[in-house]
């Protein structure tokens, strides 16, 4: 991701990244087995971004917070040690509240999101990023913008903006 000079302020003081799951750790299509059973196309080079957030010493915390419940959000993300809300039908309402239990202000978060169910989580908080291949209604909301899609590196990509810029 190339940042100007202001885009790289933007990622400073950030204690908080929320993600959509869908369209963002994804690439927003699922396979469904005759059974029933979906799958979905997970990039690994996503995860060690997240690793790396992890383990670099930021202090910052990750988490994804989906309006689908899938048994596979919650292993990806237990694989990948980050926190899954998942059936959030109100999402901006539950993004309130981690921010006000973590003691967190919404101007330390950042949330990455792909589509019209992210728009209210967008425009709450301090750093709304979008993904390269978010859809229409709210691909102009993101103060940053991956130059990759989701489901494709768009997560390690904001991963090694906030190694490389935020506060650390």
């Amino acid at each position: 991701m190339h940042l100007n000079p202001e885009e790289q302020k933007a990622l400073k003081g950030i204690r908080l990244v929320v993600f959509d799951f869908d369209g963002v750790f994804t690439d927003n299509a699922i396979w469904v087995r005759e059974d029933g059973i979906e799958l979905v196309r997970c990039s690994r080079e996503d995860g060690m971004g997240v690793s790396l957030v992890r383990n670099s010493g930021l202090g910052v915390e990750l988490m994804v917070l989906s309006t689908e419940e899938n048994p596979v959000v919650a292993a990806r993300c237990r694989k990948l040690q980050i926190r899954a809300f998942q059936g959030i039908k109100d999402k901006a309402s539950k993004l309130e509240e981690i921010a006000k239990e973590m003691s967190v202000d919404l101007r330390e978060i950042a949330y990455v999101g792909n589509d019209i169910n992210d728009r209210e989580c967008l425009l709450k908080v301090g750093l709304p990023i979008v993904v390269a291949d978010a859809h229409p209604s709210v691909a102009t909301l993101g103060r940053l913008r991956t130059q990759r899609n989701g489901g494709h590196g768009a997560v390690r990509e904001v991963c090694d903006a906030l190694i490389e810029h935020g506060n650390g």
